[in-house]
Order: C-alpha cells, then sequence, then structure tokens
C-alpha cells in the first residue's frame, strides 16, 4: 500500500536564505527523504519579523499576509520551519479569519483555504513519525535536550503550538530517530535573541544558563528550530564560555539530528557551526 502523498507551500523566510542556510538545507533533504513535496512560495517577502510588528501595525500584517495570499493560491497549508515566521504568520492567518475589514484590505475579501504549520508539527504527526522511524538508518545513540524558546509556543491562544509550559513535538521526534530526549526546566526558557544586539551582556548571562543546565540534564547536544535561538546559542557560546567558564554544548537544528538518522551526511551543514559538532553516542 502506497503512503499518502503530503505537500506544503514552503516559506523559508529571510534565515533560512542566510545566516541559517544549514537549516533550509537540511529540511528540503530530510523532507525528500521522507516523501514530503515542498513548493517553494514563489517571490516571497519578509514576513516582518522581528522589527515590522513593533514599528508599524499595518506592516507587521501586511508583509505576511502577501505571503499567505500566494500560498492559497497555491492550495497547500504553508510550511514555515524558522519560529519566528511561523509565529507571524500563524498570528496574521488569525487576525485575517476573525477580521472581514482585514480580509477586505489584504485578501480583496476572501477567507483563507489554506492553515499555517511548523515544520516540528508535521514531522511529529503520527504518518511522519512513523516513515521516520522506519527510514532511520543510523543508531545515533545520543542524549538530547530540546530547547523550543519562546516563539513557538506563545501566545498559546493564537499558535496552538503544543503545550505552552512542557511541549513534546521535538522530543517524539528525537525519540523516533533513536535518541533519548531528556526531562528538563528550560525547553521555553527565553534566550534572548530579541536583546541580542542591545543587550549582549544579558544575552550572554542566558546563553550561559542554558548551557550549563544542558550540561547538569547530562545532555550531548542542544536541538533547537528557530535561527535566532541557534544563532545565540552557538554564535554566542565561544563569548559566554569565554566569561563564565562553562563547557562548550554543540546545538544542532532537529533537521541536521533527523538527517543523521536517515543517512545523509551532516558535514556540508556543521561546518557552518560555530561550536565544532563533535558527538560521542553511536555516531
Amino acid at each position: 500500500m502506497s503512503e499518502e502523498k503530503l505537500g506544503f507551500a514552503y516559506f523559508p523566510g529571510c534565515s533560512l536564505e542566510s545566516s541559517a542556510r544549514e537549516f533550509d538545507e537540511s529540511t528540503r533533504e530530510i523532507c525528500k527523504a521522507l516523501g514530503v513535496e515542498l513548493v517553494e512560495i514563489p517571490d516571497w517577502n519578509c514576513c516582518g519579523a522581528t522589527s515590522a510588528h513593533s514599528l508599524d501595525s499595518t506592516l507587521a500584517l501586511a508583509l505576511p499576509a502577501r505571503n499567505l495570499r500566494i500560498a492559497d493560491q497555491i492550495g497547500l497549508d504553508m510550511l514555515a520551519p524558522c519560529a519566528a515566521c511561523f509565529n507571524r504568520e500563524k498570528i496574521a492567518a488569525v487576525r485575517l479569519s476573525e477580521d472581514e475589514s482585514l480580509r477586505a484590505r489584504f485578501l480583496d475579501g476572501k477567507p483563507l483555504s489554506i492553515g499555517v504549520r511548523h515544520l516540528i508539527e508535521v514531522l511529529a504527526s503520527p504518518p511522519l513519525l512513523e516513515r521516520i522511524k522506519r527510514s532511520v538508518q543510523k543508531e545515533l545513540g545520543l542524549k538530547v535536550v530540546c530547547y523550543y524558546g519562546c516563539l513557538l509556543v506563545r501566545p498559546p491562544d493564537v499558535v496552538s503550538f503544543d503545550d505552552v509550559e512542557n511541549p513534546e513535538m521535538m522530543d517524539d521526534i528525537v525519540r523516533a530517530i533513536g535518541c533519548e530526549a531528556l526531562d528538563w526546566s528550560f525547553k521555553t526558557d527565553c534566550c534572548g535573541a530579541g536583546l541580542s544586539i542591545a543587550r549582549t551582556d544579558l544575552v550572554l548571562k542566558l546563553v550561559a544558563r542554558l548551557i550549563e543546565m544542558a550540561h547538569e540534564a547530562g545532555a550531548d547536544c542542544i536541538s533547537v528550530a528557530c535561527p535566532m535561538c541557534h544563532a545565540n546559542l552557538d554564535g554566542r557560546q565561544k563569548a559566554a564560555v569565554k566569561r563564565f567558564g562553562i563547557q562548550t554544548m554543540p546545538v544542532l537544528y532537529i533537521t541536521e539530528l533527523v538527517g543523521m538518522a536517515l543517512g545523509l551526511d551532516p558535514e556540508r551543514w556543521f561546518k557552518r557551526h560555530m561550536i565544532p559538532v563533535r558527538l560521542q553516542g553511536k555516531r
């Protein structure tokens, strides 16, 4: 019996086209391996994260609304791997669904026929979890702490993504590839990404605390699904290590972990990381 084909209107967003290219590449490759078709939204634009929604409320809706309108024309749910893009597009979709005047302004009065999904939601769905389990080629044997950050789970009444205090979807994916998802109390603590430039001193404290707590939990690595979280935890880690005397900790996108388990070559992704990825486990 053939498996149901899955397809999504793919919205990579700005970070995945630049500083988080390894997230984009690993997303595309694991989706291909799992039989998930990604149709990139043509002529997509920045969703406005993180500045538009704090500066101009009209622009904050107009930017994601345009992407939603194009995805709606494709006729497939939007898939946004970036947590910030997911957050902005999901909030826009909810506002447009609730306000007829906004639909008239941004969607020619037509209701959206599509939804907005995050990659973790898709991978953690029962059909995809089963595909992942059947497709595992390498037993990694790693101990992983899953870090969701702020934007995937907040505001909970709008994004409707898992449990706001103790999300489990990424943990389920980690278990599906044969790794151990460790319990820890910092899944949704802020890493300070929004203050990365203005308050570097505070960000280093937050990063150091998360890295230290991951070590205390006994982790081999941290798994993330947000380019800003990765930029902070990976890119700021050397400075945090120097200032606070902590040990380094590899920070991987969940797609990189899945890719490793599926037998894909991760080295071209890992070479972009600031902290070397030297995982013990059974790699």
